[in-house]
């Protein structure tokens, strides 16, 4: 049986990781409540966002405990640069002693728009185009057409000192009037980093920057530094109430 495990925070992860599974076939598992280490897979896929450079913190800290005698694809996403995040990913896979067979990347509508804006027409053509790039990917998988990244330079130092400045974002954000105390923020942060206490919404220091707290805030009311920017983005082709879940 095929493993999909994914790690998304605005849908584009979990979207790939859904047309993989409905080609493919497997069972998706969602990174973060999973504690396992793939033993009972044939083969994995992991599907995950580029962030800075590299791995989500959830990915970088699952790889060295998976099982290293099952097959493993890396499909990446990124919005803006991919910055040696595909060779870096390869790497870290290697030294960790993992089976990696091929890493794939595609792109997907950007995601960390906290002090820019994407135009709307940007985001719809992206969308369109990662159709074929997907089911591309899906082709070379079946035929085994492997990506092996060829060795670059990479921007790991940058990488691992922004992953390290993570847990500093959330002091960056704050609610506006519009924040209506609903709960979501704190139910879909994956690191429990999110709390209301005495009425009021309270950011920890265990960010991982994944901004779905950001992004899915139903009143737009989380700002980044009092930025009072009104757009927000989730994949319009994914349930949310699915990001987290496992499916079988």
């Amino acid at each position: 049986m095929l493993g999909i495990l994914y790690f998304s925070a605005t849908g584009n992860s979990l979207y790939i990781a859904k047309k993989l599974r409905e080609s493919l076939g497997g069972e998706l598992r969602y990174i973060p409540s999973y504690t396992g280490d793939c033993s009972e897979f044939d083969n994995v896929i992991l599907v995950t966002p580029i962030h800075s450079y590299g791995l989500p913190k959830f990915v970088f800290d699952f790889l060295p405990r998976m099982n290293k005698n099952k097959e493993l694809i890396i499909v990446q996403n990124y919005g803006g640069m991919v910055g040696g995040a595909d060779y870096y990913a390869y790497s870290y896979c290697k030294n960790h002693g993992l089976n990696i067979r091929s890493v794939f990347v595609l792109k997907m509508p950007e995601s960390f728009t906290t002090t820019f804006t994407v135009p709307k027409f940007y985001i719809k053509s992206t969308l369109k185009k990662a159709d074929g790039a997907i089911d591309k990917v899906i082709s070379d998988i079946k035929n085994e057409k492997f990506s092996i990244p060829k060795q670059k330079k990479t921007k790991e130092k940058k990488y691992l000192t922004n992953m390290s400045n993570w847990n500093k974002i959330a002091k960056s954000f704050c609610v506006s009037e519009d924040c209506v105390r609903c709960g979501k923020c704190v139910n879909v942060c994956p690191v429990k980093n999110i709390s209301i206490e005495n009425n009021k919404v309270v950011f920890s220091d265990k960010c991982i920057a994944c901004l779905g707290c950001y992004h899915r805030c139903p009143q737009k009311a989380i700002r980044y530094k009092n930025h009072k920017k009104k757009d927000r983005y989730f994949n319009p082709n994914v349930d949310e109430n699915e990001i987290g879940k496992d499916l079988k």
